[in-house]
């Protein structure tokens, strides 16, 4: 086959630094805005982004010409950049969750961030975290995934 062909959503997960309400309700939308415009800047197609003010969820379609890691790099550096520049102090954790979602399941994850503010009204975002690692038999240690 002479052409390389992928199709790979992913489920982008990561918190602000110390899980701190660091972006305000009023800029939720324009950073969530913002993201998405990174991503599909980096032929990384953004389904999804929402969140609350102490993380963010992104379900987006991964490039074939850009690794993952360099891909949240870039999301978080230029995101970050840009709310510092333009809004107040912020920073983004260190680490991040970023799990794989079958083409069947990408509307319910999308339906799932959008509803995060109703969702976050009776867990928090380290339990949700945990939930989500369990449920995608991700491997962590409490001790350096709440940086």
């Amino acid at each position: 086959m002479s052409q390389s062909l992928t199709k790979q959503y992913i489920h982008l997960v990561f918190s602000t630094q110390k899980r701190a309400d660091m972006i305000s309700k009023q800029h939720l939308a324009k950073v969530h805005a913002y993201v998405a415009g990174i991503l599909n800047n980096i032929s990384c197609s953004a389904i999804c982004v929402g969140g609350t003010p102490n993380h963010i969820h992104i379900l987006y379609v991964q490039s074939k010409t850009i690794t993952l890691s360099d891909t949240v790099r870039i999301v978080k550096t230029n995101s970050s950049k840009w709310i510092n520049e333009n809004l107040y102090p912020f920073a983004w954790q260190n680490g991040y969750g970023a799990f794989s979602v079958s083409r069947g399941h990408v509307e319910l994850v999308a339906n799932y961030i959008k509803n995060q503010e109703a969702h976050h009204s009776k867990t928090t975002y380290q339990d949700e975290f945990r939930r989500i690692c369990e449920k995608n038999d991700a491997q962590y240690d409490e001790r350096y995934v709440w940086d």
